[in-house]
């Protein structure tokens, strides 16, 4: 099992068959479908990683049935035509649409700068915004990782991820996937600079990133991506020793009955780690 060593990871090679301006489609035909109007009974196990607090039918439930379903292309232009609140679905579908489907790398990069941009700029009018600032940290981080981290970390996008999601914890201490992101956030850092640099200059230490990925799991127990997250960070902190444990969460996460788009492409990326 060669699980991946740095995000964003797409499941599309680099000549997958796309136009310009346009998004590849999720090749995936087992994926769960919604519609709006079943999506509230759902909307529990769909959220449980951001909580994110369900929606009355309209406009904006069929948007995000589209994203569940897959359609990260149409939810992004209804979410963008409602305005300002369609802005944390346009930007949770962009983000998701690049990190697992996008396969131009300039393209990728792209859209993850769109996010942070829109998403910096929400959390600037809307401080207590938990949606609004966990996806410009993730979307900055995964912009960092596409131009490496150490390019990133000297322009200071580092501190910038670090302090919106600790402010994600802060405002919502049980934000599954906050934890799990400023656990990687550590993992990642101490990987590219060392652990006397990174406790030293970011604050990142080793203990703090494994108690993040406790903390983060224990509330969204199903999470795939947190299992390969956390996979990741034992092996970035921890070497071959801990490849049995990062294995394992890799085969849990390949397992897991996937709840919607997103989740049928964590499974995927989790079958591919083990075959690889």
């Amino acid at each position: 099992m060669t699980p991946p060593q740095s995000q964003p990871v797409t499941l599309l090679s680099p000549g997958a068959s796309t136009a310009a301006g346009q998004w590849v489609r999720l090749p995936y035909e087992d994926t769960p479908r919604f519609a709006a109007a079943d999506l509230q009974q759902h909307w529990p196990r769909l959220h449980a990683g951001q909580g994110v607090p369900p929606l009355a039918v309209g406009a904006l439930a069929e948007g995000w049935a589209l994203y569940h379903s897959g359609e990260f292309e149409q939810a992004v232009a209804l979410a963008l035509s409602l305005g300002k609140p369609g802005l944390g679905l346009a930007n949770q579908a962009t983000a998701i649409y690049a990190n697992y489907l996008e396969p131009r790398d300039a393209v990728r990069r792209a859209l993850f700068r769109q996010v942070g941009d829109r998403a910096a700029a929400l959390a600037a009018a809307e401080p207590e915004n938990c949606h609004a600032l966990y996806w410009q940290a993730f979307a900055l981080g995964r912009y960092s990782q596409g131009i490496s981290v150490a390019r990133a970390l000297a322009q200071g996008l580092g501190n910038r991820v670090k302090a919106a999601l600790e402010r994600v914890i802060a405002l919502q201490p049980h934000h599954p996937d906050g934890h799990v992101a400023l656990g990687a956030f550590h993992a990642e850092v101490i990987d590219k600079v060392g652990p006397l640099v990174a406790r030293m200059t970011y604050g990142a230490r080793a203990d703090t990133a494994i108690a993040l990925f406790e903390r983060g799991l224990r509330l969204n127990p199903h999470s795939a991506s947190a299992m390969m997250e956390y996979a990741r960070a034992l092996l970035m902190l921890h070497g071959d020793s801990r490849m049995a444990e990062a294995t394992r969460l890799y085969e849990k996460a390949a397992h897991l009955k996937p709840a919607d788009a997103r989740e049928r492409l964590d499974v995927e990326l989790a079958r591919a780690g083990l075959s690889d």
